[in-house]
């Protein structure tokens, strides 16, 4: 899939979050790559069915944070187009991963760990 047509399926899933859970949403970044680097690759755990790191969030879940803290640039959730392509097989499926791989990483920036969103 072209890197634009991807990017405009990121857009909708965010468009389509409910705005109640938009409204929460500050500072944050998200990005696609085609995969994630080594040492990404290695120190995450990745998707239940392959292996492979589908996705990620770099940054202080909003739990954890405090008006006191300092700014340090937005938070950012990575999204890993070729790995995501690797795991479907067809347009469908991509559209329903991007989706999964989208909310469970909001999931760790609203503050989740991997056992809460074990079935997101």
């Amino acid at each position: 899939m072209e890197r634009e047509r991807f990017v405009r399926l990121v857009e909708q899933v965010l468009d389509s979050l409910p705005e109640r859970f938009r409204e929460r949403i500050h500072n944050l970044a998200v990005l696609v790559e085609d995969r994630p680097p080594k040492s990404v690759a290695r120190k995450r755990p990745g998707d239940r069915r392959t292996g492979l790191v589908l996705g990620v969030f770099q940054g202080v879940p909003a739990t954890q944070r405090s008006v006191f803290d300092l700014s340090h640039g937005p938070d950012r959730i990575v999204l890993y187009q070729k790995n995501i392509e690797a795991v479907c097989s067809s347009d469908a499926e991509i559209r329903h991963e991007v989706r999964q791989t989208v909310l469970h990483e909001l999931g760790h920036y609203f503050g989740m760990d991997e056992e809460q969103l074990k079935d997101v």
